[in-house]
């Protein structure tokens, strides 16, 4: 019950003001959410529309929701399956999920982490090493990857 009242109030806020560049849906089931970030302007993500999934469990805000991108993105932090590499998602001790935490600060998290990669925690080794060796080609890619896959 205390889930479902707090997933209600997070989606009305998410409605009346998501942060900058978000929105959040619900896809049927209240713990089955969609959500969309724009990317950032001056990122290799500009111009760019990804969409994610976002399961929240049962245990929800004692457990982090499950998210990741529907869209393809090339990025040192997220895999090819979309899972994404961010503390904040993961529960203590590997990880900083705290139930004051709330989906909208999970998506401005996973915008931000899109804006500055963390090569040093990568899940996609070869293209942590190109950010971090060749960024120019980084960058093409990234470009490349958005227009194909995240181009409106």
């Amino acid at each position: 019950m205390q889930r479902a009242s707090r997933l209600t109030r997070e989606l009305s806020l998410l409605a009346t003001e998501p942060p900058p560049g978000i929105t959040c849906w619900q896809n049927g089931q209240l713990d089955d959410l969609r959500a969309q970030i724009l990317g950032g302007v001056d990122t290799p993500y500009e111009k760019g529309v990804f969409n994610l999934e976002i399961i929240v469990p049962e245990r929800y805000p004692f457990e982090p929701p499950k998210i990741r991108f529907l869209t393809p993105i090339y990025h040192p932090n997220i895999d090819s399956a979309g899972r994404i590499c961010l503390d904040v998602l993961k529960l203590p001790p590997k990880g900083a999920w705290r139930p004051s935490l709330n989906i909208s600060t999970l998506l401005t998290s996973i915008q931000l982490l899109m804006a500055e990669p963390n090569p040093d925690d990568p899940l996609m080794a070869d293209i942590s090493s190109e950010y971090k060796y060749n960024k120019q080609l980084f960058l093409l890619n990234a470009r490349e990857w958005t227009e194909k896959y995240a181009g409106q």
